[in-house]
């Protein structure tokens, strides 16, 4: 009699073997072994931000075999990502596509075993939790200071650790924190910097291997954590200056401050909802706004091209709607309702520019 569990049993065997020799180099690693890779094959994490520091970490905890990669970011691969932004190809620019979406078709491309979920948003206070609180890390992959405040109290409040990351020109650095063990973000920088005050891509530039190392750095943590070796973390602010070839890490065994609004006293203002209106900001080094509503929507943007094509030239993907408009200026609408206005730097002059097209 033919036995029908035969093919099911072949599928299976070959299935573990070839995990056994995708990993087998990583296994060999001793503090890693089977057993921590197995941890890994089990856990889940989000990269917040999929630019360049977010494009690095991704890449390794794909090809590392992180079972459930999230991967969220609000914006388009353009041309001035290419220099440094690993994942992306020029076929994503002409394509117009999300920077989710292009990553995630590269990273399954990478490894058909992880499973990859893009999500095109911007990570706000009305939805960082529904984004976040159901994985057992979180990266930063941002270029944001108002959003590494956010992700810091989503941490503390659901006990999820988060690896925070930044680069600047030629210098970067990077933290792991652990609630409850560890120094907070908010315990090291209680505010956010005002605006204009802190170097950016914009007024400094960026060189691509900086963002290489500090992303590495970050994703060596993370699986130093999804593999059961927390022992191994390196408990530090790790600063690095490629230009002059300075290592700087900070111990923070005292950097705890019972005091901090934050893992002190257990307040989350940054998930603070009340109040949320119509919000710009103008992005790091792109010469663009990004308009996010108040309040979720959900729009037709296949409806939407047809109204908005008297307004100028019309592009259109299950993406976004791209329309070109005059003095060099270009609107890209997502269909959650948010916008880029680019061309521009003033916030004034862009929301001006989404309220007129979109009657609001």
């Amino acid at each position: 009699m033919y036995d029908t569990n035969h093919d099911a049993n072949h599928d299976l065997a070959t299935s573990v073997q070839q995990s056994d020799n995708r990993y087998a180099r990583q296994i060999r690693y001793a503090p890693i072994g089977a057993s921590g890779q197995r941890s890994i094959n089990e856990s889940s994490a989000a990269v917040v931000g999929m630019g360049a520091l977010g494009s690095v970490i991704a890449t390794h905890l794909v090809r590392s075999g992180v079972g459930r990669v999230r991967i969220i970011d609000r914006d388009i691969v353009e041309w001035s990502n290419l220099q440094r932004q690993m994942l992306y190809t020029e076929k994503d620019v002409q394509e117009l596509l999300p920077k989710a979406e292009a990553a995630a078709a590269h990273l399954r491309e990478m490894n058909s075993s992880v499973l990859i979920e893009p999500v095109v948003a911007d990570v706000t206070p009305l939805n960082a939790e529904h984004l976040l609180s159901d994985v057992q890390l979180i990266i930063d992959g941002t270029d944001n200071f108002s959003i590494r405040y956010l992700l810091n109290d989503i941490s503390v409040k659901h006990k999820i650790p988060w690896i925070y990351g930044g680069a600047v020109g030629a210098s970067g650095m990077t933290m792991t924190i652990e609630p409850g063990n560890t120094a907070c973000y908010r315990c090291l920088f209680p505010e956010p910097p005002a605006p204009g005050t802190t170097d950016t891509c914009e007024t400094t530039g960026v060189i691509s291997p900086i963002i290489d190392i500090i992303a590495s750095v970050q994703a060596s943590e993370a699986i130093k954590l999804l593999s059961g070796n927390k022992q191994a973390l390196h408990r530090t602010l790790f600063q690095v200056d490629l230009w002059n070839h300075a290592w700087m890490p900070v111990g923070l065994s005292n950097a705890r401050r019972s005091e901090c609004p934050t893992c002190g006293q257990h307040c989350f203002p940054f998930l603070d909802e009340s109040g949320a209106e119509t919000a710009a900001a103008s992005l790091c080094g792109r010469h663009t706004v990004q308009i996010t509503p108040g309040k979720p929507v959900s729009l037709d943007l296949e409806q939407l091209k047809e109204r908005l094509a008297p307004a100028g030239r019309t592009t259109y993907n299950r993406y976004l709607l791209r329309l070109e408009l005059e003095e060099g200026l270009t609107f890209v609408l997502f269909n959650d309702g948010r916008a880029l206005v680019q061309g521009t730097d003033e916030l004034s002059k862009a929301k001006s520019i989404y309220a007129e097209l979109l009657g609001v």
